[in-house]
């Protein structure tokens, strides 16, 4: 039997523009008596990361364009937030109460990632640059300073349709197989499996999430041991996302809303 999978949340002092994150995270494991091991995955919020980063818009000296104000006051938001939203979103669908439907590094969200719940009073926070990128600079800065192999994760929370709350999704990874595909398999009564891929990093990154909460926790990142996943310093971060025209979602409701069924 395979050892269990364990999860371990590391509280950390308040993240403020310019930390290193790793030495943060070091720190904090030697009070807590915890190490990193070989094999183990790291997963660090996206606020965390865009906080070290300095990825802060400060609100009150943005500019809100016509097109933000209309949409602010169609989704009761804020001009200054929405307009924050527009330059950092590649697309905007549409959007409910207090959220904008957006398209953000090919993955759809809200907000683009813009976020002002745990940010400092007055700004709002920002995705972290080149999220991937981020997430092996971090694997380096661990295997230079511990000589240990791991695997990194930077996460940020989600919406799925029709679901009410959050889980999680892994934005940006380093280190290993993001997905396991289970089209060369087969299941219980022998058929063959045609489209099942397994998001692995997603899943991981909501069993980090359940650790890390929502507001006051301070719990930005967490070590995940165990995880049934390939170490790896190759692999494509465009396994992680599908093409909209492969989509369920993205199909059904554009087709919907061109009119074609």
């Amino acid at each position: 039997m395979k050892d269990p999978m364990q999860v371990f949340g590391i509280g950390t002092k308040l993240i403020r523009p310019g930390d290193n994150l790793v030495d943060v995270i070091f720190e904090t494991l030697s009070s807590q008596g915890l190490e990193i091991k070989n094999k183990d995955l790291l997963a660090i919020t996206s606020k965390a990361a865009a906080v070290a980063q300095n990825r802060l818009a400060k609100l009150d000296s943005i500019e809100p364009s016509e097109k933000a104000t209309m949409l602010a006051k169609k989704h009761e938001l804020e001009p200054r937030f929405v307009e924050v939203v527009l330059r950092e979103a590649e697309k905007v669908y549409g959007g409910a109460n207090k959220a904008l439907l957006t398209l953000k590094n090919n993955m759809l969200v809200a907000n683009a990632g813009v976020d002002r719940k745990n940010a400092p009073e007055g700004y709002a926070t920002l995705w972290p640059l080149n999220p991937h990128d981020s997430a092996e600079k971090i694997r380096r800065e661990v295997l230079s300073k511990t000589g240990k192999r791991v695997g990194v994760l930077i996460i940020d929370s989600r919406i799925s349709p029709l679901r009410m709350g959050t889980t999680a999704l892994a934005i940006g990874i380093a280190g290993f197989k993001p997905i396991k595909d289970y089209r060369i398999e087969r299941d219980l009564y022998s058929k063959r499996v045609y489209i099942t891929r397994h998001a692995l990093a997603d899943d991981i990154a909501s069993a980090a999430h359940v650790m890390m909460g929502e507001t006051t926790a301070r719990i930005p990142a967490v070590i995940i041991r165990n995880a049934p996943v390939i170490l790896s310093e190759e692999f494509d971060p465009n396994s992680m996302t599908i093409p909209a025209e492969q989509c369920l979602f993205m199909q059904s409701f554009l087709r919907k809303a061109s009119g074609v069924f």
